[in-house]
């Protein structure tokens, strides 16, 4: 699994990201984590309101601050 975490360093952004760590340790499931910050590639992603949550190249949230549980529940779709 790739999750891709697309900001660019604003406090949601970096704050979402302990956020998906944490549910990554939760989840007990090997994850490749990455920073997406370059706009170019975040654009990319038709995503304009940051933080976006990318997982395995789908869009699943852009826009809000989502919490362990959420992100846990997206990662098991």
């Amino acid at each position: 699994m790739k999750i891709e975490i697309l900001g660019t360093g604003c406090t949601k952004c970096n704050t979402l990201e302990r956020v998906v760590k944490e549910a990554i340790a939760k989840s007990g499931k090997f994850v490749q984590l990455e920073k997406v910050a370059d706009v170019v590639k975040i654009m990319e992603y038709q995503v304009v309101s940051t933080p976006g949550l990318v997982i395995d190249g789908k869009v699943v949230s852009t826009g809000k601050l989502l919490k362990v549980d959420e992100v846990l529940a997206l990662m098991a779709q």
